[in-house]
């Protein structure tokens, strides 16, 4: 493990920086750390992905997989440390928060087809596969839950029994994707999780309700497929960064629950995950987003240092990682 740890020391500035944070558990103050994020911050991999962001909200979303979306590249950037006060974040901020829907919900440019009940027309709306994010990552990167509450409770109150549904702005019509309308959309319930948890526990029942749904999918991965979500042969590769429903994906966000470190089907996932490492204990991606390929994880040929960290940080807060 020390090699392992060692190893992503001597890496990107990113993986440096997280790795001194989530595994090694420095300060945010701690000098090394702090040279890792200065060193981060003037990463040209991560200088030229804010600095696309500047002209949000880039193109119109219509395909919600498609890895170059700029809310994606927003979520990657909170995830590996960038915050509001950092220099040019705040005027993408400003841009996300200029667009609100009527109910209160951040918007992103989209534009659904007629055929499938939308307008076939570029418009701000709000779907529950892209609000979420945007809400993940303005909280990740400090904005107040205090300016984003109203719109975050009224995506959380469309859990139902099951899960979250596929649902949309009203403003999208009879849009609805191909499920039927009582089943859970596992994307969306993941994504809501994952920003659910940034909010201190505010939305204890609705964490508990989406993970049972997560969790009783994969449990009944045979039988259940809803709005054509397998958790199958494409699901169990290890991919990163985060951006569609894969077991990857799925174990950070159900590991970050303390009451599901012990259950089985958690522990199932984890198992699936740990057979994949190598004889150093490193982790090789086994499917690519071609948008990223610029990053270490974004080849098949060799271990990735971010996808390594990823599984590390699930193994610590399960308590197998041996740090």
């Amino acid at each position: 493990m020390s090699n392992t740890i060692g190893w992503l020391l001597a890496s990107e500035p990113y993986v440096r920086y997280r790795t001194r944070l989530d595994l090694l558990g420095q300060s945010s103050d701690d000098s090394e750390v702090q040279q890792a994020r200065k060193e981060m911050l003037a990463s040209p991999l991560v200088r030229e992905l804010l600095s696309e962001l500047e002209v949000w909200p880039g193109g119109t979303v219509n395909n919600h997989k498609k890895a170059d979306l700029f809310y994606h590249k927003l979520a990657f950037l909170a995830e590996i440390g960038l915050t509001a006060e950092d220099p040019g974040v705040q005027s993408v901020i400003d841009r996300i928060t200029a667009h609100i829907s009527e109910q209160g919900v951040l918007e992103v440019r989209g534009n659904i087809p007629t055929v499938f009940g939308g307008t076939g027309e570029d418009i701000w709306i709000w779907m529950l596969c892209d609000a979420p994010r945007l809400y993940f990552s303005l909280l990740k990167m400090g904005v107040p839950y205090a300016s984003l509450g109203k719109g975050l409770d009224i995506l959380a109150a469309l859990i139902r029994d099951n899960g979250y549904p596929c649902a949309a702005s009203p403003i999208v019509g009879r849009f609805r994707g191909p499920g039927r309308k009582s089943d859970p959309c596992p994307y969306a319930t993941l994504l809501m999780l994952s920003v659910l948890l940034q909010t201190k526990d505010r939305y204890h029942s609705e964490l508990h309700t989406g993970a049972e749904c997560l969790l009783s999918l994969w449990e009944h991965s045979r039988e259940l497929h809803p709005f054509l979500f397998y958790t199958g042969t494409d699901f169990r590769k290890l991919k990163a960064p985060f951006i569609w429903y894969d077991i990857l994906h799925a174990a950070d966000v159900l590991s970050q629950m303390e009451w599901l470190r012990n259950d089985p089907r958690v522990l199932e996932m984890i198992d699936i995950i740990k057979s994949k490492a190598d004889g150093d204990g490193r982790y090789t991606p086994e499917s690519v987003w071609m948008a990223w390929k610029a990053w270490d994880f974004g080849q098949k040929k060799q271990p990735s240092p971010w996808l390594t960290f990823l599984v590390l940080r699930i193994l610590k807060r399960i308590g197998g990682s041996g740090i």
